[in-house]
């Protein structure tokens, strides 16, 4: 089979941390062809996705004294092709957010693969139906309290009732643009108006769960099944637990609490066609949904010796021998 990753420039990720790279790993482990993409080689003709495809090779890490480790030239990258979607078994979009319009002319783009001949993961249109923020407000049996507002006095009520809240921007990543507020603090009028752009975007305001001390943990979903766990705990001042401001990774189980979030969304998500999924769980509360290019499997593969990337690839082998049927 032959599967292409839509993503960043290849030279910029992290083959111990990025879940993509697992994914093309395990794409080349099971004698099949790794092809790459960016978003900006995407295109339309006669009605048909066409883009600028280049067959890749790939040096696995290695697991040493419980860390990955990288060769120096740990991808080749051959000639790209002009080339249509549909003559690729599997399209996976794993370009990291903000979902901006260049993100979203993407996905349009891609809206014109024929699903009959070639699986697209994660939909199209349930991209740009997720917000990672705003999708998980349906879900009112799972989420803290929370509002979305760009009004400095609705926010200001919420804080005050509740003494502290965690604001977070709708399109940010990573941990990104989050703040812890006070009530009394006489810097949320300057926060709110950075955070909203002076009034022009809402923002979120969540339910402050003191358990984020303990972890914030990253569950990865397969087709609405939970694969596995990842817990990410703040070290140092950082409230936040997010890997990419330092948060420690530490093995964790899942409860029965989190599985019954999982069977809450699972429908949901399986009818907008989100197959590859990280849910954020703090304290037995769902608080995003993460749908882009989810990461965490790199970090549970260590903790655990799994290899979860060879298992949602084998889905998607799968998946498409369906489709062929």
């Amino acid at each position: 089979m032959k599967i292409v990753f839509i993503l960043d420039p290849i030279h910029a990720l992290d083959p111990g941390h990025d879940t993509t790279v697992a994914f093309m790993e395990a794409v080349q482990k099971f004698g099949h062809e790794v092809w790459i993409t960016q978003a900006e080689g995407l295109g339309v003709v006669d009605g048909k996705a066409y883009g600028w495809l280049s067959p890749t090779q790939l040096k696995p890490v290695e697991l040493q004294n419980g860390r990955w480790v990288a060769a120096e030239r740990w991808y080749e990258v051959g000639e790209a092709i002009w080339q249509p979607l549909e003559s690729m078994d599997a399209v996976l979009m794993r370009t990291d957010p903000p979902v901006d319009v260049p993100y979203l002319y993407a996905t349009y783009i891609l809206d014109y693969v024929d699903p009959r001949k070639t699986l697209v993961l994660n939909d199209p249109k349930g991209l740009r139906a997720a917000n990672e923020k705003m999708y998980a407000l349906q879900f009112k049996n799972a989420i803290p309290e929370t509002i979305v507002t760009r009004d400095k006095s609705v926010v200001r009520e919420f804080v005050n009732q509740r003494g502290k809240a965690i604001l977070k921007p709708l399109g940010g990543k990573a941990g990104e643009g989050i703040f812890m507020l006070h009530a009394g603090d006489r810097n949320l009028n300057s926060l709110m108006e950075v955070s909203t752009n002076y009034g022009r975007v809402p923002i979120m305001v969540q339910q402050f769960l003191s358990e984020a001390k303990d972890g914030d943990k990253r569950i990865i979903l397969l087709d609405g099944e939970p694969l596995g766990a990842v817990n990410r705990i703040p070290t140092g001042e950082e409230f936040r637990g997010n890997m990419a401001v330092g948060g420690r990774v530490a093995e964790v189980n899942i409860t029965d609490r989190e599985r019954e979030i999982c069977q809450q969304l699972a429908p949901t998500l399986k009818r907008d066609g989100l197959y590859f999924v990280g849910i954020d769980v703090i304290g037995g509360y769902l608080t995003e949904v993460n749908v882009t290019s989810p990461t965490g499997i790199r970090e549970i593969d260590r903790l655990n010796g799994v290899r979860l990337g060879e298992t949602v690839m084998q889905w998607v082998f799968d998946r498409v021998a369906t489709l062929r049927r």
